[in-house]
């Protein structure tokens, strides 16, 4: 299949403020850069027994088994999720198959937000909030404002910048799923 088929788009923000951990992610899959090929997907997900959520960008099948290698490692490391982190990327990068792989991912348990990619990034964000995918940029320059200038809670903050981006970006919708942590 040629890579002008593959299945993308998506947004994806967290934020961590209050003790509190949101990841907020729009519903679209785009095929090529001009049809909307669903709009209710669910890419943000609670794994490793509901403790962390995921949220990914990308390809999608891509993103479905980077998330099943995740879990795998969260399991391996008892849900440390630096540890897992950094071991799925170095998989990531090492393995034959997996480098291949076109996807991002941002985790999140109780105490730590993370964005993780093929590359081997494993980041955690300044200030709690970080934003991946086509209307990435459009979410992060949203909840970055809204962290500084209201008393929003962090799920409210992540929906809202997600609700901006959909408004902006045209790989991003307003079919939202939002998990807290």
């Amino acid at each position: 299949m040629s890579e002008n088929y593959f299945l993308r788009g998506t947004t994806i923000c967290a934020v961590k403020k209050d003790g509190k951990t949101a990841m907020a992610g729009d519903g679209q899959v785009t095929l090529s850069q001009s049809v909307i090929f669903k709009n209710n997907a669910v890419k943000v997900r609670r794994i490793y027994n509901g403790s962390v959520i995921t949220g990914f960008a990308g390809a999608v099948a891509d993103a479905f088994t980077l998330t099943e290698r995740f879990e795998e490692m969260l399991q391996k490391y008892s849900g440390n999720l630096m540890r897992s982190a950094v071991e799925l990327t170095q998989l990531w990068r090492t393995d034959k198959m997996l480098r291949r792989l076109e996807a991002m991912m941002i985790a999140a348990d109780s105490t730590t937000l993370l964005i993780i990619s093929g590359q081997g990034d494993v980041i955690e964000p300044e200030e709690g909030v970080c934003a991946i995918g086509s209307g990435g940029n459009y979410a992060l320059a949203a909840a970055r404002a809204l962290v500084k200038e209201t008393n929003l809670s962090a799920k409210e903050i992540a929906y809202k910048s997600l609700k901006i981006a959909s408004e902006i970006c045209v790989f991003t919708n307003e079919n939202i799923t939002v998990e807290e942590v």
